[in-house]
């Protein structure tokens, strides 16, 4: 697999991209996970909330029970001890309620706050780095093909990809020229085809493997 090109600049200029898209990926991701601290924090009050209506249900029940033992009045006096045993519940209750929203909020956000920017790079830098990785590893695999036949196919990639003012440059007719099987303008559709890439052609004897003319 071809991940990288040969000329310095355009290998510099991918390996700039890898690594910005690599810090991109880290800032949204850890900022996605302070921001999930930041929002589990506030789950404090709703765990006074649920201990302290917890204790207070459990205090008012014990003081209830011992209520009840005194002859004749022990059900009119454990009355206001059952009522605020109730209201314990309920403020138990609102707290496991804050708990449980705050944990929904805690997932929620930082899926967004990660997701979008992931989202963004995936939709960009993504498919253009993936576009040349594959189109450079089927270039330097044509390697093992005869030098006419890889020339040839590179010339045919060339006429189907490159910009029409580069192929102008090398033929007034590109197309016809590759029909006709022209081999200087092949092998000048080729080293354009692998200037686009940033690839080198492989050496033969110290030559390169395309001519250009003058």
């Amino acid at each position: 697999m071809k991940l990288y090109a040969d000329t310095p600049v355009r290998a510099c200029l991918q390996l700039v991209c890898d690594l910005s898209a690599l810090v991109w990926a880290f800032v949204w991701i850890h900022a996605a996970l302070a921001l999930r601290e930041t929002l589990l924090s506030l789950n404090r009050p709703g765990e006074l909330m649920s201990s302290t209506g917890t204790g207070l249900t459990e205090h008012m029940d014990t003081a209830a029970e011992n209520v009840r033992q005194v002859p004749l009045a022990g059900e009119a006096l454990a009355a206001p001890f059952t009522d605020l045993s109730g209201t314990g519940e309920s403020l138990s209750a609102a707290g496991d309620s804050f708990q449980d929203s705050v944990g929904t909020l805690a997932l929620t956000l930082p899926l967004l706050v990660a997701a979008l920017p992931l989202f963004l790079l995936a939709a960009t830098w993504l498919p253009a780095r993936a576009r040349w990785i594959v189109r450079a590893t089927g270039t330097v695999r044509l390697r093992a093909l005869s030098p006419e036949a890889r020339t040839r196919l590179l010339a045919l990639r060339a006429l189907s990809g490159a910009p029409a003012a580069g192929l102008a440059a090398v033929h007034e007719d590109p197309a016809g020229a590759w029909q006709e099987n022209d081999r200087t303008a092949v092998a000048e559709l080729a080293a354009l085809e692998l200037r686009r890439l940033g690839l080198r052609p492989k050496a033969r004897n110290g030559r390169p493997v395309f001519t250009r003319r003058g």
